[in-house]
């Protein structure tokens, strides 16, 4: 598991319809503020400030097809060459991440397949690396990759 401590945040909210919403940087528009995007918004503010990854390569709840059956992911990552590098699903901070969690973002993998799959409720973080057909559990976040050398 790794702990993350995220910075104090400097996110624009506001109340329409008598609901509360936060301004999504990444999708460059207003969200309600549920739960789970408290963690989303998060854990993109740490991944952007503190971490370095680019704004430009997230990708925030986007449709995939797992079968005949809509989904949306939470977020993806994409590496310095364009390509898929890193799904993250995020619960909202009430939810365990157990072992359904890790398979939903498993079965996101089987249409976007990444080197790094993260699982989140903003409490705890546990971040997997796929290599040569297996996945270990990492200590720490990975760096961001410029670019991809083959």
């Amino acid at each position: 598991m790794i702990l993350i401590e995220y910075p104090e945040p400097a996110f624009k909210t506001r109340v329409s319809a008598g609901k509360k919403e936060i301004f999504d940087a990444c999708r460059k528009s207003w969200v309600r503020l549920t739960p789970e995007e408290w963690v989303r918004q998060n854990i993109l503010n740490w991944l952007i400030t503190k971490k370095g990854y680019p704004a430009a390569i997230i990708s925030v709840e986007k449709e995939i097809w797992l079968g005949k059956i809509k989904k949306r992911f939470d977020v993806l990552i994409y590496n310095g060459d364009h390509q898929p590098w890193m799904m993250i699903e995020c619960k909202s901070q009430n939810v365990m991440l157990s072992e359904d969690v890790l398979m939903q973002v498993l079965r996101y993998n089987m249409v976007v397949p990444v080197q790094y799959l993260v699982i989140t409720n903003g409490n705890n973080c546990f971040v997997a690396e796929r290599a040569d057909g297996t996945a270990s559990w990492l200590d720490n976040f990975p760096d961001y990759p410029k670019s991809v050398k083959n």
